[in-house]
């Protein structure tokens, strides 16, 4: 009999961030609990309703503990979220427009051109804006090497959210270490630049999956290759074992290194209300669609019906409101639109 609360059988490593978002009809969302790891655990949900997902995170003491116990009532494993011992300002300004919404550090022009002020909570917003990684910096809410807390010693599947490239470039190695045997990464996008091209070979190597976006992949490749299969096979051949690019215009591309076989995976039809976080729900319903079939056509399936239920609505745990078995509706849809190229 599976115990009320087990250990994760999988572990998400990435950020939580508190979010501030302005809706299609310019009215504010305040502080809502938000980020890659939870948005990755939403995806994942969408799937596992026995086994909680774990988030592996830090946060700052000011981070709101009613949210940590909300999660846990939700089936998330909190036992790897650090709470350092002073403040960490992790607000996250999100902006939807249309069929459209994205992360700005610089809100003020944007609602200016829209007509809505600023919410007080926004005031002193820090500047993120998008710099090239140094490589020798972690980002404040990466874990460290010492973290990975004793309830997670019985996990064997990780996925690492976007994060810095030191940190990309460091656990995979801890975490494999400690018995982990199914690993997928997706790229930060401060690092998919062409003066990273010699440098992410590196982060590929031992990965069961490597899940990047097409835009963020086209980056990286400037000057090298237009040809997604071929910068797949690039990839491939430094030991990843599956390439899984998410495309720009939905669906997805599907490499895998050992057999070169090639898919392509149509997006199921959804009527796109809000995308933000959708590529993280992706991740999230693709390591628990292999975990469960080992399959990685399978785990693209599972993955992309975790996406067209996640850009339907708003926040997170928007997927898990799904009526029963909707999910599987949507995956014989997908599966459906599977093509070997």
């Amino acid at each position: 009999m599976v115990p009320r609360n087990p250990s994760p059988r999988d572990v998400f490593v990435g950020e939580l961030r508190r979010e501030y978002i302005l809706s299609t009809n310019q009215e504010w969302i305040i502080d809502s609990p938000g980020g890659s790891a939870l948005y990755a655990a939403g995806g994942y949900l969408v799937w596992e309703k026995e086994y909680p997902p774990g988030l592996s995170t830090r946060v700052g003491e000011d981070f709101p503990r009613t949210w940590l116990e909300d999660f846990s009532e939700r089936n998330i494993e909190t036992g790897g979220v650090i709470i350092l011992p002073q403040p960490l300002d992790l607000r996250s300004c999100i902006i939807q427009e249309g069929g459209s919404a994205w992360e700005t550090s610089r809100p003020v022009p944007h609602l200016t051109r829209l007509g809505a002020s600023l919410p007080p909570g926004l005031v002193g917003l820090p500047d993120r804006t998008q710099e090239l990684d140094t490589r020798r910096d972690r980002t404040p809410a990466a874990i460290h090497e010492t973290d990975i807390p004793e309830v997670y010693l019985a996990a064997t599947g990780v996925h690492f959210c976007p994060l810095d490239y030191l940190s990309h470039n460091l656990l995979p190695a801890v975490f494999r270490q400690r018995g982990y045997t199914t690993l997928t990464l997706d790229p930060g996008s401060s690092y998919l630049d062409p003066s990273y091209y010699g440098d992410v070979p590196a982060l590929v190597t031992g990965l069961t999956a490597f899940l990047p976006s097409e835009a963020g992949l086209r980056k990286l490749y400037k000057g090298v290759s237009n040809d997604l299969w071929e910068m797949a096979a690039d990839l491939g051949h430094y030991g990843c074992e599956f390439v899984v690019i998410r495309g720009d215009t939905g669906g997805q591309y599907l490499y895998e290194q050992a057999s070169e076989r090639r898919w392509e995976i149509g997006p199921y039809p959804a009527r796109v209300r809000n995308p933000f976080g959708s590529g993280d729900a992706f991740c999230g319903g693709f390591l628990i669609g292999y975990r469960r079939s080992f399959d990685p056509l399978e785990a693209v399936c599972c993955g992309s019906v975790a996406t067209s239920l996640a850009v339907e609505g708003r926040g997170p745990f928007y997927p898990l409101g799904a009526l029963p078995g909707l999910a599987d509706a949507r995956l014989e849809v997908v599966r459906d639109l599977v093509r070997e190229v």
